[in-house]
């Protein structure tokens, strides 16, 4: 893994699962990291999201000890409470990133959510627009936002612009529909995206991860009426859950200066499941 210094990144869904992990690394290896979440949970679905405090306790542990070069008392890690879809409150995370740490080289889009366990055209309506709108509402608010940063880096720049998908993108899924088409229009828009990005120095790449042990698998093991997430484990190639960590080394290195070659691209992380 390449070791970044004064990079700057800005990741949603950091208070838990694969955003709170790519934090951790990022900040690890060098990189100053805006890390946003929601500040309440989403009505409309029936599990708990990610809590401020947990978001701001991610932001403590991860600037602890991290090296990189930023101004004296600036912290590693700045916890930023905003809605992933709501592109003034996003912003407002962007305009952070560059005041405090001077621009802007990555953006990670990670939050996302899970609903159905039902056919499509039995789902809640609430459910249905809050998958939709999360999952791929967000990265397109991301893109929208923070794509402008990144450009304003001045050249030879190295941006990343990449989005968490799913291996339910390219498998169907039970009960899970519009999960899938959610997930289908992320790998769509880092495609496009690539493409509008072409000669810029920024990329724009996607993450499709397999099931991995968060807060989200849990929520679907209780769609399906599964007592554990063990058996999402027997639907991998590697007989195993992954770990939020495993997905977030991916995304370190996609966001590195080692990845220019990468770009319009969706990259597997699954474990084989969508073999």
């Amino acid at each position: 893994m390449s070791r970044a210094v004064s990079r700057v990144a800005l990741v949603t869904g950091a208070a838990r699962g694969i955003g709170a992990a790519t934090v951790r690394a990022l900040a690890a290896t060098g990189w100053s990291v805006v890390a946003v979440d929601r500040p309440e949970d989403d009505p409309r679905l029936p599990y708990r999201m990610g809590t401020p405090e947990e978001l701001h306790a991610v932001a403590a542990t991860a600037s602890s000890g991290a090296p990189g070069r930023r101004p004296q008392g600036v912290p590693a890690v700045l916890a930023h409470l905003a809605d992933a879809t709501d592109e003034a409150a996003m912003g407002a995370a962007v305009e952070r990133a560059e005041t405090v740490y001077g621009g802007l080289d990555a953006v990670i889009a990670v939050a996302g959510v899970i609903a159905g366990g039902a056919p499509l055209w039995e789902m809640d309506a609430g459910e249905l627009q809050a998958v939709l709108e999360v999952d791929l509402g967000g990265p397109i608010t991301a893109a929208r936002v923070g794509i402008p940063a990144l450009l304003r880096r001045p050249p030879p720049r190295q941006g990343r612009f990449l989005a968490v998908a799913s291996a339910a993108a390219t498998r169907g899924l039970l009960g899970l529909a519009a999960y899938g088409a959610a997930k289908a229009g992320v790998a769509g828009l880092v495609r496009g995206l690539a493409v509008d990005l072409g000669g810029t120095g920024v990329t724009a790449v996607g993450v499709s991860p397999g099931s991995t042990a968060t807060a989200m698998l849990d929520e679907s093991a209780r769609l399906y009426g599964l007592e554990s997430t063990a058996a999402f484990a027997d639907q991998q190639p590697v007989r195993r859950l992954l770990a939020p960590e495993e997905v977030a080394a991916a995304l370190v290195w996609l966001a590195g200066a080692d990845s220019g070659a990468v770009t319009g691209a969706v990259v597997p992380v699954d474990g084989g499941l969508s073999l």
